[in-house]
Formats: structure tokens, sequence, C-alpha cells
């Protein structure tokens, strides 16, 4: 099965760090967008932030602007989301998903995105 594996989630103060990762498993994603998305407990998954396979093709959320960075090393089919100024209401299960067959970013429509990973549980407490 076609899937992404993210890592780097875990327990963090308000105000710190984290780095996600996003990498492939059986497959290459070099020409498509990849987003990140989050699921708090009891509400709808929502985009966080997508990179086109140009790089220098991003969007973000207006929630995670300024704080929030995404990336990709297409050598090691790997997109990272780094999280700086934490608060608690990032807490949420975030996972990365490829946008169909495109390169851009469009929208983060859940419906358009496939082979969706298990997600990285990210807790902002103190």
């Amino acid at each position: 099965q076609l899937q992404f594996v993210e890592s780097g989630g875990g327990l963090v103060q308000p105000g710190g760090s984290l780095r996600l990762s996003c990498t492939t498993s059986g497959f290459t994603s070099d020409n498509y967008a990849i987003s990140w998305f989050r699921q708090a407990p009891g509400k709808e998954r929502e985009g966080v932030s997508c990179i086109g396979s140009g790089f220098a093709h991003t969007k973000y959320a207006d929630s995670v602007k300024g704080r929030f960075t995404i990336s990709r090393d297409n050598a090691k089919n790997t997109v990272y989301l780094q999280m700086n100024s934490l608060k608690p209401e990032d807490t949420a299960v975030y996972y990365c998903a490829q946008r169909g067959h495109s390169g851009l970013c469009g929208g983060m429509n859940l419906d358009d995105y496939l082979n969706w990973g298990q997600g990285t549980q990210v807790t902002v407490s103190s």
C-alpha cells in the first residue's frame, strides 16, 4: 500500500518548536504537491501547509503563517514542517498526503488528496 510516514511529533511547551517529517513508503513523490493537515479532537481535519513540486510554491493556513515553514528534500523523498512558537491550539494529530497527481497546491481540499499516512501526535502543553 502506497503511504506516507509521518514522524517528529511529541510533547512540547508553549513557545517551543518541533520539526515534523513526512517520508514515502514504496514510491516517490517528487512531482507532486504535498500537504500537511491536522485534526484536533472533536474537530474536522484541516489544511496546514502545502509545498508544490516547485520548491518556491508554498501555502499556509492563516493560523500558522509566520510560525510554520514547509520544505522538501526530494533526494530523501521527505517533506518537513518546521513548527515554531507553538501554541496549545496547535495540539492535533498531523498528517501528510499527496495532492493527487498535481504539482500545484490548490485549495488543500481533503478530497483531492491520497496516500495518507497514519499521523503523528503533537501536544502543546505546559
